[in-house]
Protein backbone atom coordinates (compact mmCIF):
# COMPACT_ATOMS: atom_id res chain seq x y z
CA UNK A 1 0.00 0.00 0.00
CA UNK A 2 1.03 3.42 -1.08
CA UNK A 3 -0.10 6.68 0.12
CA UNK A 4 1.24 10.23 -1.12
CA UNK A 5 1.47 13.28 1.13
CA UNK A 6 2.22 16.76 0.07
CA UNK A 7 2.06 19.89 1.89
CA UNK A 8 2.18 23.46 0.53
CA UNK A 9 4.41 26.30 2.23
CA UNK A 10 6.95 28.24 2.03
CA UNK A 11 10.60 27.99 -0.08
CA UNK A 12 12.65 25.40 -0.34
CA UNK A 13 16.00 25.46 2.19
CA UNK A 14 19.17 23.26 1.14
CA UNK A 15 21.69 22.06 3.81
CA UNK A 16 24.73 23.56 3.56
CA UNK A 17 26.92 20.36 2.86
CA UNK A 18 23.89 18.90 0.97
CA UNK A 19 25.01 20.63 -2.51
CA UNK A 20 28.28 18.26 -2.63
CA UNK A 21 25.74 15.97 -4.20
CA UNK A 22 23.68 17.36 -5.91
CA UNK A 23 24.25 16.84 -9.82
CA UNK A 24 26.41 18.89 -11.91
CA UNK A 25 23.98 21.92 -12.41
CA UNK A 26 22.98 21.61 -8.19
CA UNK A 27 19.48 20.25 -8.63
CA UNK A 28 17.56 18.00 -6.29
CA UNK A 29 15.23 15.80 -7.14
CA UNK A 30 11.60 16.83 -6.50
CA UNK A 31 9.99 13.80 -4.96
CA UNK A 32 11.13 11.15 -2.23
CA UNK A 33 10.16 7.51 -1.85
CA UNK A 34 10.49 6.41 1.97
CA UNK A 35 9.73 3.28 3.06
CA UNK A 36 8.41 2.24 6.38
CA UNK A 37 6.57 -0.01 8.29
CA UNK A 38 3.15 1.22 8.30
CA UNK A 39 0.77 2.16 10.93
CA UNK A 40 1.27 4.10 13.73
CA UNK A 41 4.95 4.31 13.55
CA UNK A 42 4.77 5.69 10.07
CA UNK A 43 2.60 8.22 11.25
CA UNK A 44 4.59 8.83 14.00
CA UNK A 45 7.22 10.01 11.42
CA UNK A 46 4.80 11.33 9.13
CA UNK A 47 3.42 13.90 11.83
CA UNK A 48 7.27 14.21 13.65
CA UNK A 49 9.65 15.18 10.64
CA UNK A 50 7.98 14.39 6.78
CA UNK A 51 5.40 16.90 6.91
CA UNK A 52 7.56 19.34 8.74
CA UNK A 53 9.70 19.09 5.91
CA UNK A 54 7.48 19.77 3.12
CA UNK A 55 6.21 22.39 4.44
CA UNK A 56 9.40 24.07 4.31
CA UNK A 57 9.42 22.58 0.80
CA UNK A 58 6.77 23.69 -1.31
CA UNK A 59 7.79 21.65 -4.55
CA UNK A 60 8.57 18.64 -2.95
CA UNK A 61 5.99 15.22 -2.85
CA UNK A 62 6.68 12.30 -0.80
CA UNK A 63 5.22 8.79 -1.52
CA UNK A 64 5.80 6.24 1.37
CA UNK A 65 5.90 2.66 0.55
CA UNK A 66 5.19 -0.07 2.97
CA UNK A 67 7.66 -2.25 2.68
CA UNK A 68 10.39 -2.54 5.42
CA UNK A 69 9.61 -5.76 6.35
CA UNK A 70 10.63 -6.97 2.88
CA UNK A 71 13.29 -4.35 2.08
CA UNK A 72 16.47 -6.64 2.12
CA UNK A 73 14.52 -8.97 -0.44
CA UNK A 74 13.49 -6.43 -2.52
CA UNK A 75 16.70 -4.15 -2.62
CA UNK A 76 18.70 -7.24 -3.84
CA UNK A 77 16.17 -7.69 -6.45
CA UNK A 78 15.84 -3.82 -7.61
CA UNK A 79 20.03 -3.98 -7.68
CA UNK A 80 19.72 -7.17 -9.45
CA UNK A 81 17.79 -5.58 -12.12
CA UNK A 82 19.33 -2.08 -12.01
CA UNK A 83 16.09 -0.02 -11.30
CA UNK A 84 16.55 0.92 -7.41
CA UNK A 85 13.63 2.93 -7.01
CA UNK A 86 13.46 3.63 -3.25
CA UNK A 87 15.37 6.39 -1.96
CA UNK A 88 15.46 6.34 1.77
CA UNK A 89 14.65 2.73 3.67
CA UNK A 90 13.50 2.44 7.26
CA UNK A 91 15.05 -1.17 9.21
CA UNK A 92 15.67 -2.51 12.09
CA UNK A 93 19.77 -2.46 12.79
CA UNK A 94 20.26 -6.31 11.76
CA UNK A 95 19.23 -5.72 8.16
CA UNK A 96 21.40 -2.54 7.82
CA UNK A 97 24.19 -4.22 8.56
CA UNK A 98 23.60 -6.86 6.21
CA UNK A 99 22.58 -4.40 3.40
CA UNK A 100 26.05 -2.54 4.27
CA UNK A 101 27.78 -5.87 3.96
CA UNK A 102 26.19 -6.61 0.41
CA UNK A 103 27.15 -2.79 -0.87
CA UNK A 104 23.17 -2.20 -1.78
CA UNK A 105 23.23 0.55 0.95
CA UNK A 106 25.53 3.64 1.60
CA UNK A 107 28.09 4.37 3.40
CA UNK A 108 28.20 7.32 5.31
CA UNK A 109 30.02 10.00 7.63
CA UNK A 110 27.53 10.64 10.97
CA UNK A 111 29.36 13.76 11.38
CA UNK A 112 29.47 15.30 7.53
CA UNK A 113 25.89 13.99 6.75
CA UNK A 114 23.73 14.64 9.96
CA UNK A 115 23.60 17.36 12.07
CA UNK A 116 25.04 17.65 15.43
CA UNK A 117 23.01 18.04 18.64
CA UNK A 118 22.27 21.45 19.51
CA UNK A 119 25.02 21.96 22.33
CA UNK A 120 27.77 21.25 19.53
CA UNK A 121 28.02 17.53 20.48
CA UNK A 122 28.81 15.92 17.37
CA UNK A 123 26.56 13.37 15.62
CA UNK A 124 28.84 10.70 16.02
CA UNK A 125 29.20 11.10 20.16
CA UNK A 126 25.00 12.14 20.12
CA UNK A 127 24.33 8.81 18.63
CA UNK A 128 26.91 6.52 20.38
CA UNK A 129 27.10 2.94 20.06
CA UNK A 130 23.55 3.10 18.45
CA UNK A 131 25.78 3.71 15.22
CA UNK A 132 26.25 -0.30 15.12
CA UNK A 133 26.74 -0.21 10.96
CA UNK A 134 28.86 2.54 8.37
CA UNK A 135 25.28 2.50 6.81
CA UNK A 136 22.99 2.73 9.72
CA UNK A 137 21.68 6.33 10.62
CA UNK A 138 19.72 5.21 13.96
CA UNK A 139 16.23 6.96 14.92
CA UNK A 140 14.52 5.19 17.44
CA UNK A 141 15.03 2.35 20.34
CA UNK A 142 12.60 -0.14 20.44
CA UNK A 143 11.63 -3.03 21.83
CA UNK A 144 9.21 -6.93 20.59
CA UNK A 145 7.34 -7.63 23.35
CA UNK A 146 3.93 -8.84 24.30
CA UNK A 147 0.41 -7.68 24.73
CA UNK A 148 -2.37 -9.66 26.32
CA UNK A 149 -6.42 -9.27 26.98
CA UNK A 150 -7.12 -8.34 30.07
CA UNK A 151 -10.57 -9.90 29.75
CA UNK A 152 -9.14 -13.36 28.78
CA UNK A 153 -6.94 -14.50 31.24
CA UNK A 154 -8.60 -15.05 34.44
CA UNK A 155 -7.50 -13.16 37.87
CA UNK A 156 -3.85 -14.04 37.58
CA UNK A 157 -2.58 -11.93 34.28
CA UNK A 158 1.06 -13.38 32.29
CA UNK A 159 3.90 -11.89 33.92
CA UNK A 160 6.54 -13.73 32.30
CA UNK A 161 7.40 -14.58 28.77
CA UNK A 162 7.56 -18.23 29.26
CA UNK A 163 3.47 -17.59 30.40
CA UNK A 164 3.06 -17.30 26.38
CA UNK A 165 4.16 -21.03 26.73
CA UNK A 166 1.20 -22.65 28.86
CA UNK A 167 -1.61 -23.40 27.24
CA UNK A 168 -3.09 -24.87 30.27
CA UNK A 169 -3.23 -21.73 32.24
CA UNK A 170 -4.15 -19.24 29.39
CA UNK A 171 -5.96 -20.91 26.31
CA UNK A 172 -6.21 -19.79 23.61
CA UNK A 173 -4.71 -18.28 20.27
CA UNK A 174 -1.39 -16.47 20.37
CA UNK A 175 0.65 -14.40 17.61
CA UNK A 176 3.71 -14.94 16.52
CA UNK A 177 5.87 -12.79 13.76
CA UNK A 178 6.15 -15.06 11.06
CA UNK A 179 10.43 -15.28 11.24
CA UNK A 180 12.38 -16.24 13.51
CA UNK A 181 13.78 -13.82 15.35
CA UNK A 182 12.67 -13.10 18.54
CA UNK A 183 10.83 -16.22 18.54
CA UNK A 184 13.55 -18.56 19.01
CA UNK A 185 15.36 -16.91 21.09
CA UNK A 186 12.02 -16.62 23.70
CA UNK A 187 11.91 -20.98 23.03
CA UNK A 188 15.60 -21.41 24.03
CA UNK A 189 14.88 -19.06 27.31
CA UNK A 190 11.17 -21.09 27.91
CA UNK A 191 13.41 -24.67 27.02
CA UNK A 192 15.71 -23.91 29.98
CA UNK A 193 19.08 -22.18 28.26
CA UNK A 194 20.54 -19.25 30.25
CA UNK A 195 20.28 -15.91 28.70
CA UNK A 196 23.90 -15.08 28.21
CA UNK A 197 23.94 -18.39 26.46
CA UNK A 198 21.15 -18.30 23.99
CA UNK A 199 22.97 -17.08 20.88
CA UNK A 200 25.82 -19.72 21.57
CA UNK A 201 22.99 -22.27 21.74
CA UNK A 202 21.23 -21.42 18.40
CA UNK A 203 24.66 -20.90 16.70
CA UNK A 204 24.47 -24.52 16.39
CA UNK A 205 21.88 -26.95 14.52
CA UNK A 206 20.54 -28.64 17.90
CA UNK A 207 20.22 -25.27 19.11
CA UNK A 208 17.94 -24.55 16.05
CA UNK A 209 16.22 -27.68 16.01
CA UNK A 210 15.31 -27.19 20.20
CA UNK A 211 13.93 -23.82 19.48
CA UNK A 212 11.56 -25.50 17.06
CA UNK A 213 10.61 -28.05 18.76
CA UNK A 214 9.76 -25.53 21.64
CA UNK A 215 7.62 -23.25 19.21
CA UNK A 216 6.02 -27.05 18.18
CA UNK A 217 4.28 -26.39 21.64
CA UNK A 218 2.46 -23.73 20.52
CA UNK A 219 2.50 -23.88 17.23
CA UNK A 220 -1.31 -25.61 16.33
CA UNK A 221 -2.43 -22.38 18.37
CA UNK A 222 -0.79 -19.61 16.67
CA UNK A 223 -1.70 -17.00 14.42
CA UNK A 224 1.87 -15.59 12.07
CA UNK A 225 1.94 -11.77 12.02
CA UNK A 226 3.86 -10.21 9.07
CA UNK A 227 2.91 -6.53 9.85
CA UNK A 228 3.24 -5.10 13.57
CA UNK A 229 -0.69 -3.69 12.95
CA UNK A 230 -1.61 -7.06 13.11
CA UNK A 231 -1.52 -8.54 16.83
CA UNK A 232 -2.96 -4.82 18.12
CA UNK A 233 -5.43 -5.28 15.78
CA UNK A 234 -6.20 -9.33 16.82
CA UNK A 235 -5.87 -8.31 20.43
CA UNK A 236 -8.77 -5.41 19.52
CA UNK A 237 -10.62 -7.88 18.02
CA UNK A 238 -10.75 -10.52 20.92
CA UNK A 239 -9.02 -12.92 18.10
CA UNK A 240 -5.97 -13.75 20.30
CA UNK A 241 -5.33 -13.69 23.97
CA UNK A 242 -1.97 -12.61 24.10
CA UNK A 243 0.20 -11.19 20.87
CA UNK A 244 3.65 -10.17 20.13
CA UNK A 245 4.33 -6.61 18.23
CA UNK A 246 6.42 -3.42 18.76
CA UNK A 247 5.64 -1.97 22.23
CA UNK A 248 4.56 1.35 20.51
CA UNK A 249 1.93 -0.67 18.79
CA UNK A 250 0.76 -1.85 22.03
CA UNK A 251 1.06 1.67 23.70
CA UNK A 252 -1.62 2.57 20.56
CA UNK A 253 -3.91 0.03 21.07
CA UNK A 254 -4.12 0.36 24.91
CA UNK A 255 -3.68 4.07 25.39
CA UNK A 256 -4.94 5.35 22.06
CA UNK A 257 -8.06 2.60 21.28
CA UNK A 258 -8.22 2.02 24.91
CA UNK A 259 -8.81 -1.87 24.01
CA UNK A 260 -8.96 -4.09 27.08
CA UNK A 261 -5.13 -4.60 26.58
CA UNK A 262 -2.16 -4.83 28.95
CA UNK A 263 1.62 -5.03 28.38
CA UNK A 264 3.81 -8.27 29.33
CA UNK A 265 7.03 -6.56 29.58
CA UNK A 266 9.70 -9.31 30.68
CA UNK A 267 11.80 -10.57 28.24
CA UNK A 268 11.09 -7.40 26.05
CA UNK A 269 13.88 -7.14 23.20
CA UNK A 270 15.88 -4.01 22.50
CA UNK A 271 16.29 -3.02 19.04
CA UNK A 272 17.14 -0.56 17.12
CA UNK A 273 15.42 0.73 14.12
CA UNK A 274 16.89 3.28 11.52
CA UNK A 275 17.27 5.10 7.59
CA UNK A 276 19.74 3.48 5.61
CA UNK A 277 20.17 5.36 1.88
CA UNK A 278 20.46 2.54 -1.07
CA UNK A 279 23.56 2.37 -2.75
CA UNK A 280 24.14 4.04 -6.22
CA UNK A 281 21.11 6.96 -6.26
CA UNK A 282 21.56 8.96 -9.07
CA UNK A 283 22.72 12.50 -7.97
CA UNK A 284 19.65 14.70 -7.68
CA UNK A 285 18.06 11.81 -5.70
CA UNK A 286 20.72 11.55 -3.18
CA UNK A 287 21.23 15.05 -2.56
CA UNK A 288 17.54 15.13 -1.78
CA UNK A 289 17.61 12.41 0.50
CA UNK A 290 20.79 14.20 2.16
CA UNK A 291 18.86 17.27 3.10
CA UNK A 292 16.12 15.87 4.38
CA UNK A 293 17.99 12.97 6.45
CA UNK A 294 19.87 15.37 7.93
CA UNK A 295 16.98 17.21 9.16
CA UNK A 296 14.80 14.28 10.02
CA UNK A 297 17.44 12.55 12.51
CA UNK A 298 18.16 16.19 14.26
CA UNK A 299 17.69 16.66 18.18
CA UNK A 300 14.61 17.99 17.65
CA UNK A 301 12.77 15.85 15.00
CA UNK A 302 13.91 13.12 17.18
CA UNK A 303 12.56 14.55 19.97
CA UNK A 304 9.23 15.14 18.06
CA UNK A 305 8.15 11.91 16.99
CA UNK A 306 8.25 10.59 20.71
CA UNK A 307 5.22 13.09 20.80
CA UNK A 308 3.36 10.14 18.80
CA UNK A 309 4.68 7.07 19.70
CA UNK A 310 6.36 5.15 22.71
CA UNK A 311 9.77 4.43 21.20
CA UNK A 312 12.86 6.46 22.88
CA UNK A 313 14.56 8.66 20.28
CA UNK A 314 18.06 7.34 19.27
CA UNK A 315 20.05 10.66 20.41
CA UNK A 316 21.14 11.01 23.69
CA UNK A 317 20.15 14.78 23.29
CA UNK A 318 16.75 13.81 22.59
CA UNK A 319 16.32 12.12 25.43
CA UNK A 320 15.51 15.15 28.15
CA UNK A 321 13.18 16.71 25.40
CA UNK A 322 10.52 13.63 25.91
CA UNK A 323 7.40 15.09 27.18
CA UNK A 324 3.95 15.02 26.84
CA UNK A 325 1.75 12.70 23.91
CA UNK A 326 0.98 15.45 21.78
CA UNK A 327 -2.95 14.21 21.08
CA UNK A 328 -3.51 12.14 24.67
CA UNK A 329 -1.36 14.79 26.89
CA UNK A 330 -0.22 11.79 29.05
CA UNK A 331 3.83 11.77 30.26
CA UNK A 332 5.08 9.37 27.67
CA UNK A 333 8.53 8.50 29.64
CA UNK A 334 6.70 5.67 31.88
CA UNK A 335 5.59 4.08 28.38
CA UNK A 336 9.27 4.21 26.94
CA UNK A 337 10.32 -0.08 26.55
CA UNK A 338 13.81 1.56 28.77
CA UNK A 339 11.46 3.32 31.31
CA UNK A 340 13.22 1.09 34.76
CA UNK A 341 10.21 -0.33 35.58
CA UNK A 342 9.25 -1.68 32.31
CA UNK A 343 13.27 -3.13 31.76
CA UNK A 344 13.52 -4.89 34.43
CA UNK A 345 14.00 -8.16 32.98
CA UNK A 346 15.11 -7.53 29.17
CA UNK A 347 16.81 -9.57 26.33
CA UNK A 348 19.41 -8.08 24.32
CA UNK A 349 19.31 -8.73 20.83
CA UNK A 350 22.09 -9.50 18.83
CA UNK A 351 22.99 -7.73 15.75
CA UNK A 352 25.62 -9.31 14.63
CA UNK A 353 24.28 -13.12 15.14
CA UNK A 354 21.32 -12.19 13.22
CA UNK A 355 23.25 -10.32 10.06
CA UNK A 356 25.60 -13.54 9.54
CA UNK A 357 22.42 -16.52 10.47
CA UNK A 358 19.37 -15.11 9.52
CA UNK A 359 19.56 -16.28 6.02
CA UNK A 360 20.39 -19.83 7.38
CA UNK A 361 17.92 -19.92 9.84
CA UNK A 362 15.22 -18.21 8.01
CA UNK A 363 15.17 -20.89 5.82
CA UNK A 364 15.20 -23.54 8.39
CA UNK A 365 12.29 -21.64 9.87
CA UNK A 366 10.06 -21.24 6.91
CA UNK A 367 10.57 -24.96 6.34
CA UNK A 368 9.68 -26.25 9.87
CA UNK A 369 5.97 -23.42 9.30
CA UNK A 370 5.46 -25.36 6.05
CA UNK A 371 5.26 -28.81 7.84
Amino acid sequence: MKFTTTLLASSAIVGAGTLAFADAHGNMAKDMTLVSWGGAYQASQDKAYVQPYLGMHSDVTAVWDESSAEAVAKLRAMNEAGNVTWDLVDVVAADAIRLCDEGLAMEIDADEVLAAAPDGTSASDDFGDLLVSDCFIPQIVYSTTFGYRTDMVGDTPPSKICDVFDLEAYPGKRSLEKRPINNMEWALLCDGVAKADVYDVLATPEGQEKALAKLDTIKDDVIWWSAGADTPQLLADGEIVMGSTYNGRLFSVIEEQKQPVAMLWDAQVFDLDGWIIPAGLPADRLARVMDFVKFATDTQRLADQSQYISYGPARLSSAPMVGKHADLGIDMAPHMPTDPNNAQNTFLYNYEFWADYRDDIDAKFQAWLAQ
